[in-house]
Protein backbone atom coordinates (compact mmCIF):
# COMPACT_ATOMS: atom_id res chain seq x y z
CA UNK A 1 0.00 0.00 0.00
CA UNK A 2 1.36 3.39 -0.95
CA UNK A 3 0.19 6.82 0.03
CA UNK A 4 1.95 9.90 -1.27
CA UNK A 5 1.79 13.24 0.46
CA UNK A 6 3.94 15.90 -1.14
CA UNK A 7 7.32 14.26 -1.76
CA UNK A 8 6.90 11.47 0.80
CA UNK A 9 5.74 8.02 -0.27
CA UNK A 10 4.17 6.06 2.58
CA UNK A 11 4.74 2.30 2.37
CA UNK A 12 3.63 -0.53 4.59
CA UNK A 13 6.53 -2.57 5.99
CA UNK A 14 5.58 -5.43 3.66
CA UNK A 15 5.61 -3.21 0.56
CA UNK A 16 8.94 -1.64 1.59
CA UNK A 17 10.51 -5.08 2.12
CA UNK A 18 9.20 -6.32 -1.25
CA UNK A 19 10.55 -3.29 -3.16
CA UNK A 20 13.88 -3.40 -1.29
CA UNK A 21 14.28 -7.11 -2.15
CA UNK A 22 13.54 -6.38 -5.83
CA UNK A 23 16.15 -3.59 -5.82
CA UNK A 24 18.76 -5.85 -4.20
CA UNK A 25 18.12 -8.58 -6.77
CA UNK A 26 18.29 -6.18 -9.73
CA UNK A 27 21.42 -4.50 -8.36
CA UNK A 28 23.25 -7.79 -7.73
CA UNK A 29 22.41 -11.15 -9.30
CA UNK A 30 20.38 -9.72 -12.18
CA UNK A 31 23.22 -7.37 -13.20
CA UNK A 32 25.66 -10.30 -13.19
CA UNK A 33 23.29 -12.40 -15.32
CA UNK A 34 22.74 -9.67 -17.93
CA UNK A 35 26.48 -8.93 -18.12
CA UNK A 36 27.11 -12.62 -18.82
CA UNK A 37 24.42 -12.62 -21.56
CA UNK A 38 25.98 -9.55 -23.19
CA UNK A 39 29.49 -11.06 -23.03
CA UNK A 40 28.29 -14.36 -24.53
CA UNK A 41 26.45 -12.57 -27.34
CA UNK A 42 29.49 -10.32 -28.01
CA UNK A 43 31.63 -13.43 -28.55
CA UNK A 44 29.30 -14.54 -31.36
CA UNK A 45 30.84 -11.99 -33.68
CA UNK A 46 29.43 -9.08 -35.72
CA UNK A 47 27.42 -6.90 -33.30
CA UNK A 48 25.51 -5.08 -36.05
CA UNK A 49 23.47 -8.17 -36.89
CA UNK A 50 23.57 -9.89 -33.51
CA UNK A 51 19.97 -10.06 -32.27
CA UNK A 52 20.92 -11.70 -28.97
CA UNK A 53 23.36 -8.88 -28.17
CA UNK A 54 20.84 -6.13 -28.96
CA UNK A 55 18.09 -7.89 -26.94
CA UNK A 56 20.42 -8.26 -23.95
CA UNK A 57 21.44 -4.58 -24.15
CA UNK A 58 17.77 -3.54 -24.28
CA UNK A 59 16.98 -5.76 -21.29
CA UNK A 60 19.92 -4.18 -19.45
CA UNK A 61 18.57 -0.68 -20.16
CA UNK A 62 15.10 -1.57 -18.84
CA UNK A 63 16.61 -3.14 -15.74
CA UNK A 64 18.76 -0.08 -15.01
CA UNK A 65 15.70 2.18 -15.39
CA UNK A 66 13.82 0.05 -12.84
CA UNK A 67 16.83 0.24 -10.48
CA UNK A 68 16.76 4.06 -10.69
CA UNK A 69 12.97 4.14 -10.13
CA UNK A 70 13.18 1.88 -7.07
CA UNK A 71 16.15 3.77 -5.65
CA UNK A 72 14.30 7.07 -5.92
CA UNK A 73 11.06 5.62 -4.51
CA UNK A 74 12.78 4.02 -1.51
CA UNK A 75 14.91 7.13 -0.89
CA UNK A 76 11.77 9.19 -0.21
CA UNK A 77 9.71 6.43 1.42
CA UNK A 78 8.44 6.40 4.98
CA UNK A 79 7.35 3.13 6.51
CA UNK A 80 4.13 3.17 8.50
CA UNK A 81 0.64 4.46 8.11
CA UNK A 82 0.08 7.82 6.47
CA UNK A 83 -1.88 10.45 8.35
CA UNK A 84 -5.60 9.73 8.18
CA UNK A 85 -7.44 11.37 5.34
CA UNK A 86 -10.95 10.26 6.28
CA UNK A 87 -13.38 11.11 3.49
CA UNK A 88 -10.68 12.75 1.34
CA UNK A 89 -9.35 11.22 -1.87
CA UNK A 90 -5.65 10.39 -1.52
CA UNK A 91 -3.27 7.70 -2.73
CA UNK A 92 -4.07 4.40 -1.03
CA UNK A 93 -7.80 5.09 -0.99
CA UNK A 94 -10.57 3.25 -2.84
CA UNK A 95 -12.67 5.86 -4.62
CA UNK A 96 -16.15 5.54 -6.07
CA UNK A 97 -17.14 8.20 -8.59
CA UNK A 98 -20.18 8.96 -10.72
CA UNK A 99 -19.58 10.24 -14.25
CA UNK A 100 -21.26 13.58 -14.98
CA UNK A 101 -23.32 13.24 -11.77
CA UNK A 102 -25.15 10.11 -13.08
CA UNK A 103 -25.20 7.83 -10.05
CA UNK A 104 -26.00 4.83 -12.27
CA UNK A 105 -22.73 5.30 -14.23
CA UNK A 106 -20.11 4.71 -11.54
CA UNK A 107 -16.53 3.51 -11.25
CA UNK A 108 -14.70 2.23 -8.17
CA UNK A 109 -10.90 2.21 -8.27
CA UNK A 110 -7.77 2.31 -6.14
CA UNK A 111 -5.76 5.53 -6.34
CA UNK A 112 -2.16 4.29 -6.15
CA UNK A 113 1.09 3.99 -8.05
CA UNK A 114 1.40 1.27 -10.68
CA UNK A 115 3.49 -0.92 -8.34
CA UNK A 116 0.27 -1.67 -6.49
CA UNK A 117 -1.93 -2.48 -9.45
CA UNK A 118 -4.03 -5.53 -8.65
CA UNK A 119 -6.34 -7.78 -10.60
CA UNK A 120 -8.91 -7.32 -7.83
CA UNK A 121 -9.55 -3.63 -8.49
CA UNK A 122 -8.78 -1.08 -11.21
CA UNK A 123 -5.83 1.13 -10.23
CA UNK A 124 -5.36 4.73 -11.33
CA UNK A 125 -2.15 6.62 -10.69
CA UNK A 126 -2.34 9.99 -8.91
CA UNK A 127 -0.46 11.32 -11.99
CA UNK A 128 -3.16 10.14 -14.42
CA UNK A 129 -5.73 12.72 -15.58
CA UNK A 130 -8.56 11.12 -13.56
CA UNK A 131 -6.33 10.44 -10.54
CA UNK A 132 -5.00 13.99 -10.52
CA UNK A 133 -8.51 15.39 -10.90
CA UNK A 134 -9.97 13.56 -7.90
CA UNK A 135 -6.91 13.68 -5.61
CA UNK A 136 -7.61 15.88 -2.59
CA UNK A 137 -11.38 16.09 -3.19
CA UNK A 138 -13.93 15.16 -0.52
CA UNK A 139 -17.03 12.97 -0.69
CA UNK A 140 -19.83 14.92 -2.39
CA UNK A 141 -17.48 17.23 -4.33
CA UNK A 142 -17.20 17.43 -8.09
CA UNK A 143 -13.87 16.99 -9.82
CA UNK A 144 -12.82 17.80 -13.37
CA UNK A 145 -10.12 16.27 -15.52
CA UNK A 146 -8.96 16.47 -19.12
CA UNK A 147 -9.79 13.64 -21.53
CA UNK A 148 -7.23 12.46 -24.11
CA UNK A 149 -9.12 14.41 -26.81
CA UNK A 150 -8.61 17.65 -24.85
CA UNK A 151 -12.22 17.97 -23.65
CA UNK A 152 -13.02 18.27 -19.96
CA UNK A 153 -15.04 15.68 -18.03
CA UNK A 154 -16.50 15.88 -14.57
CA UNK A 155 -17.17 13.29 -11.91
CA UNK A 156 -18.74 13.38 -8.47
CA UNK A 157 -17.00 11.73 -5.53
CA UNK A 158 -19.49 9.25 -4.00
CA UNK A 159 -17.32 7.32 -1.55
CA UNK A 160 -13.74 7.19 -0.27
CA UNK A 161 -12.33 4.50 1.98
CA UNK A 162 -8.88 3.07 2.79
CA UNK A 163 -7.74 0.14 0.64
CA UNK A 164 -7.80 -3.08 2.64
CA UNK A 165 -5.67 -5.10 0.19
Amino acid sequence: MTQTSENVTWLTQEAYNQLKAELEYLSGPARTEISAKIAAAREEGDLRENGGYHAAKEEQGKMELRVRQLTQLLEHAKVGEAPSTEGVVAPGMVVTIAFDGDEDDTLTFLLASREYASSDIDTYSPQSPLGGGVNGKKVGEDAGYELPNGKMASVKILDVKPYQG
